[in-house]
């Protein structure tokens, strides 16, 4: 034995991490090692006499590795590859193709499926999840997506990000030119609860009650200068025109918006500010309001869903109001508290990137036509 063996067999044999079947083994070649015999070390260490044989000989024969588990073959496999690639298959199909009467699978409905089809005599959930999490498979999950349909979706948010990078058309915008975001949060209710909201505590969340009394709703409309970093909100009964244009001249009527050289409004295609007659309203009523439409089902583009989701987060959730004029002063309040502190959103996704995105779309449209190509060929 080397001193490098007998200080790693110490090691195992008095380490408090040790597994307990690597510790006996050492203390088995330790006590050989002093040149004890088979029957003294079995008595020692309480096994049994050919246990101290077999492992004195395994580390004669093989050192420190002869002290680790051989690889066992192990139990037959109850299932094939055949099996495993049937229920894989399975699971790669909508459950109304095969008559199911599911919308998506889960591991125990594909067992009861696998065991109805006769695909096996018996197999557990737990199985299955461990043959689809080979694949990372997971037929219970699912992702919704929009393709593109306008067909000036490059034109439109392109424009969108130039805005965004202080150009237009090509040219930097000037000191007295602003980009204003806007749109319009349907819908706030205001949901008293039956019983008083509890403050969260130590290893406790908040807690509010589930029934509620309905005090109404309102639209909440604002416009966001999107280099300034400042909010401009307002609340009305409902959206529309009427309401939308309100929100304008309330920006439109205060500095340094009202003497500003061009001032650009990035809307959606909502029915308050959709096609060219929004365009002809705004700019009848403020000569120096452009209007600048995201792609149709793009409204991520617009910035100001941005502040209305952190809107969402920090003020309208969980949705605890007595009437609706709390609801109103709670968002004028938290205006004021925004544009305090607020700084312009780090926007990263530039023309650049959107070329990209759309390349990418184009390469997935051809293979998929390629694809249904083959099949119907087939």
């Amino acid at each position: 034995m080397t001193a490098a063996e007998r200080k790693r067999l110490k090691t195992m044999a008095y380490g408090y991490k040790t597994e307990y079947r690597l510790r006996v083994r050492a203390q088995v070649v330790l006590h050989a090692a002093r040149g004890r015999s088979n029957a003294r070390v079995s008595r020692e260490t309480g096994l049994h006499l050919d246990t101290v044989r077999c492992w004195r000989g395994r580390f004669a024969e093989h050192g420190l590795p002869g002290l680790s588990d051989r690889e066992r073959s192990g139990r037959p496999p109850s299932f094939s590859a055949l099996h495993v690639a049937e229920v894989k298959a399975l699971a790669c199909q909508l459950p109304a193709e095969t008559g199911t009467p599911l919308s998506r699978w889960s591991c125990p409905e594909l067992a009861r499926e696998v065991v109805a089809r006769a695909i096996a005599g018996s197999v557990s959930a737990s199985t299955v999840r461990r043959w689809l999490a080979d694949d990372a498979l997971k037929p219970w999950q699912c992702r919704s997506w929009i393709f593109i349909r306008d067909p000036d979706f490059r034109a439109k948010a392109g424009r969108v990000m130039d805005l965004y990078a202080r150009t237009w058309g090509g040219v930097p915008l000037g000191e007295d030119e602003y980009v204003i975001s806007a749109d319009e949060k349907t819908s706030i209710q205001a949901r008293c609860r039956c019983h008083p909201t509890l403050a969260p505590g130590q290893a406790r969340a908040m807690r509010v009650n589930h029934e509620y009394d309905r005090g109404g709703a309102l639209a909440y409309l604002a416009a966001y200068d999107v280099h300034q970093a400042k909010v401009f909100g307002r609340t009305e009964p409902t959206t529309g025109i009427v309401p939308f244009m309100n929100l304008v001249a309330q920006v439109m009527s205060q500095q340094p918006y009202a003497s500003a050289k061009r001032v650009f409004w990035i809307v959606d295609n909502g029915s308050s500010h959709r096609g060219q007659k929004a365009i002809d309203r705004l700019t009848k009523a403020f000569p120096n309001a452009v209007m600048v439409h995201t792609p149709v089902h793009a409204s991520w583009t617009n910035q100001i869903e941005i502040f209305f989701s952190i809107v969402q987060r920090k003020v309208v959730s969980p949705n605890d109001f007595t009437d609706l004029n709390e609801i109103k002063d709670r968002l004028r309040a938290f205006e004021d508290r925004y544009n305090a502190m607020a700084q312009p959103f780090q926007w990263r996704f530039t023309t650049s990137d959107l070329d990209d995105l759309l390349a990418r779309l184009d390469r997935h449209t051809a293979d998929h036509q390629t694809e249904s190509s083959v099949a119907l060929a087939a």
